[in-house]
């Protein structure tokens, strides 16, 4: 019996190691490739391009932008579902997870038809010199709201663990909202909400389908990324094309160190308090 559990563990281990290869060492391992296919001098002319510079710039902005907005916003969502007793609570968690099962593309269309020409907004926002559809605006309007989910959804859980006991102890004994959640709330969730907010990060600085119908592909102005990335690979640039996706994958592998770091950190901070 323990040495068929030994082999199926085993065999598990193997596919899975296949599985990560393939799905994921390969891919990466073959954007680090053709990016320097050409050279590094071709590398770095890519990657310090004009468009490429903006497009990163961009990026940064609305991934700044949408993080901040949705750590605030998860914030206040989380304490609200899990801290109170309303009418629509259900309805609530469930829109705050409507982002996930939404398709981005439908998303954008959804923002074009709400802020676009043809919609009855248009003309106050032209006279305010609001505009959203085809400018930077739109592009972080999309990005919050494919992102807003993630932080909101690894607080709740955690403060529904933590239950209401302390804080109704600390107001018994005078403390005010502030300080109750300052000294005892927070330092439940604080590993909880560092990691919604490189998840969210993430998921800001890939965004494509929402951004990209939102966008217009103005390029120097509306594009990221990832649309930059788009065009270039549909103008043949193959190498330019890879040599700025790498970017991404760095990107991506940074986030990553970070999370790990948090996660390993959180638990070390768990243990210490149990």
């Amino acid at each position: 019996m323990h040495k068929e559990s030994k082999t199926v563990k085993w065999i598990l281990i193997g596919i899975s190691a296949l599985f990560i290869f393939f799905m994921l060492v390969l891919p990466l391992i073959t954007v680090i490739r053709e990016a320097f296919r050409q050279g590094a001098t071709v590398y770095a002319q890519a990657v310090k391009d004009d468009y490429t510079i903006k497009a990163i710039l961009l990026t940064l902005e609305a991934t700044v932008f949408a993080t901040v907005i949705n750590t605030f916003f998860g914030l206040f969502a989380a304490w609200l579902i899990t801290k109170f007793h309303f009418k629509g609570k259900k309805l609530l968690g469930s829109l705050i997870d409507l982002p996930v099962t939404v398709s981005p593309i439908i998303a954008g269309l959804v923002f074009v038809l709400t802020f676009g020409r043809q919609s009855p907004l248009y003309p106050l926002l032209e006279e305010l010199g609001i505009k959203i559809v085809f400018a930077v605006p739109g592009i972080v309007l999309a990005t919050v709201f494919v992102t807003f989910p993630f932080v909101s959804r690894e607080l709740i859980p955690v403060l529904e663990a933590e239950g209401t006991d302390e804080e109704e102890a600390a107001a018994l004994m005078g403390a005010k909202g502030f300080t109750i959640f300052r000294k005892i709330t927070f330092p439940h969730i604080k590993w909880a909400l560092l990691y919604g907010v490189v998840l969210c990060a993430a998921r800001a600085m890939g965004e494509f389908g929402a951004v990209s119908v939102l966008s217009g592909h103005l390029r120097g102005k509306t594009n990221t990324l990832p649309l930059h990335v788009e065009i270039l690979f549909n103008e043949f640039k193959y190498v330019p094309a890879f040599a700025v996706s790498s970017i991404l994958v760095i990107m991506a592998v940074v986030i990553l160190i970070i999370r790990s770091v948090i996660e390993y950190i959180g638990k070390g901070g768990k243990k210490n308090v149990h």
